[in-house]
């Protein structure tokens, strides 16, 4: 991978991720997180989404006119919806009746849109699909994580009900980390959910402060070679 690939990668995951960073999204980010197994599925939902709709609108950028854009970029992403709506109703069924409304509503995700809009429209195929990739990928890592906080402190799981809604396979990864009664509900209501952002978000700026100035404390140090 060159470094260019390397920045995207690094940039999709965590410098620009969508939630943490850029605050995009946060609709699905604050519905669809009371458990890890919904913001797992409901991330790589937007990752298929994100991923496709980076490559057609590459694809296509150099037919794509200024003064249609932005309506050609909803129709490609409604397309695209339709077709994970589709394919999640067909193989993950019990999955599809958890995440609901929150499927169709990807069209109007700001994270895809903005992609299209700032990326996809003026870089070529490759580059567009690597960042649509690690875009989606740090966008459902976020949901993942606020999903796995809220329910480890509000439940005391973690993935729970991942076979159900994902398949028997994920049978090993459901977990019971604290007994029934120990749970705060309040961290699976919506306060929770901005009370978890708000941390998190927190957290990814004060590793952020303590990596740069150990870069700065580096670049600082004169070389002995």
């Amino acid at each position: 991978m060159s470094n260019d690939f390397k920045t995207l990668a690094k940039d999709g995951l965590w410098n620009r991720n969508g939630v943490f960073s850029m605050m995009l999204g946060l609709c699905p980010s604050m519905a669809m997180t009371t458990s890890a197994t919904n913001g797992f599925g409901m991330g790589m939902a937007t990752l298929v989404v994100i991923i496709a709709t980076s490559f057609l609108v590459s694809l296509f950028r150099k037919v794509i006119t200024q003064e249609v854009r932005i309506a050609i970029f909803v129709v490609i992403s409604a397309v695209m919806v339709t077709v994970v709506d589709m394919a999640m109703n067909a193989w993950l069924h019990e999955l599809y009746k958890v995440l609901g409304l929150f499927i169709p509503l990807i069209v109007v995700n700001c994270l895809p849109m903005a992609r299209m809009e700032s990326f996809s429209s003026k870089q070529p195929l490759l580059p567009s699909v690597i960042d649509g990739l690690f875009t989606g990928l740090g966008f459902t890592f976020a949901l993942t994580l606020m999903g796995a906080v809220r329910e480890v402190i509000g439940s005391g799981t973690l993935f729970a009900d991942a076979s159900l809604l994902l398949g028997p396979a994920f049978k090993v990864i459901e977990m019971r980390l604290l007994p029934e009664d120990m749970g705060v509900l309040i961290m699976i209501l919506p306060p929770g959910a901005f009370l978890v952002l708000g941390l998190l978000i927190v957290a990814k700026r004060l590793i952020d402060q303590r990596s740069e100035r150990r870069a700065q404390q580096a670049s600082a140090v004169p070389s002995l070679a």
